[in-house]
């Protein structure tokens, strides 16, 4: 008899784990994080040597994810918690009860940006509307190439450097910290970050040479001309 219910009890819990795993809902479930950490969309060693698998592992694993965990702690339960990423980085600008959140939630939505704003094989020069706008706007290929790289090389201590679009022109735009363009009706068409944690493992101090490399080799038109597209 004993052997019997010790048999019958093992068949009861293998049909309730086949259960589970077909597809039937579990007793308890993890509980949903408000913001989900975007998935890069190349490996991460895919702009090597540019930005390193290691740099990668530091700035995307650790500091991404770290402003991500943090948005997620800030607005559970809250009324920010079932807003667009960048409806909560609107509402929590210039105001200094919510500054912590303001800080994590722009700086999650600038590296999901800045992360599409590259890819492999990337650099070289645009075409079509986004080029014809350059040489309108800012002067030509070349011109536009040095001065984006200085302005963005000028920005001082943390931060970015912006090409946008704003009122039917191109425009550089600097921003310091987590502060983001798209919060002022600018339409960000690509970024380059230049806090320090983005480039110091790979260059050091060589600010320049990082962002000379990611405009020659990595920054992706084709996203910048979509930008361009839906700013109309």
């Amino acid at each position: 008899m004993t052997r019997y219910r010790l048999t019958r009890r093992a068949l009861v819990a293998g049909a309730a784990i086949g259960a589970m795993a077909a597809g039937f809902p579990r007793l308890a479930t993890a509980q949903a994080q408000p913001f989900e950490f975007m998935k890069l969309p190349y490996a991460d060693d895919a702009l090597a040597p540019v930005i390193s698998a290691n740099t990668m592992g530091f700035h995307y694993g650790r500091h991404h994810k770290g402003y991500l965990d943090n948005l997620n702690n800030l607005v559970r339960g809250s009324d920010l918690a079932n807003q667009s990423l960048i409806d909560v980085v609107k509402a929590s600008m210039m105001n200094p009860t919510r500054a912590a959140i303001f800080n994590n939630a722009a700086q999650v939505w600038n590296h999901d940006f800045y992360w599409k704003s590259m890819r492999p094989g990337g650099g070289g020069r645009p075409s079509g509307k986004l080029m014809a706008a350059i040489e309108s706007d800012l002067g030509g290929w070349d011109k536009f190439r040095a001065d984006f790289a200085a302005f963005t090389v000028g920005q001082f201590a943390s931060g970015w450097g912006w090409l946008v679009a704003d009122k039917g022109k191109l425009r550089m735009v600097r921003t310091s910290n987590a502060d983001t363009p798209q919060v002022q009706g600018m339409t960000a068409l690509v970024t380059i970050d230049v806090w320090e944690h983005a480039y110091y493992l790979d260059y050091q101090n060589r600010r320049a040479d990082y962002v000379a490399a990611v405009l020659d080799k990595l920054i992706d038109w084709d996203f910048a001309a979509e930008n361009l597209a839906r700013a109309g």
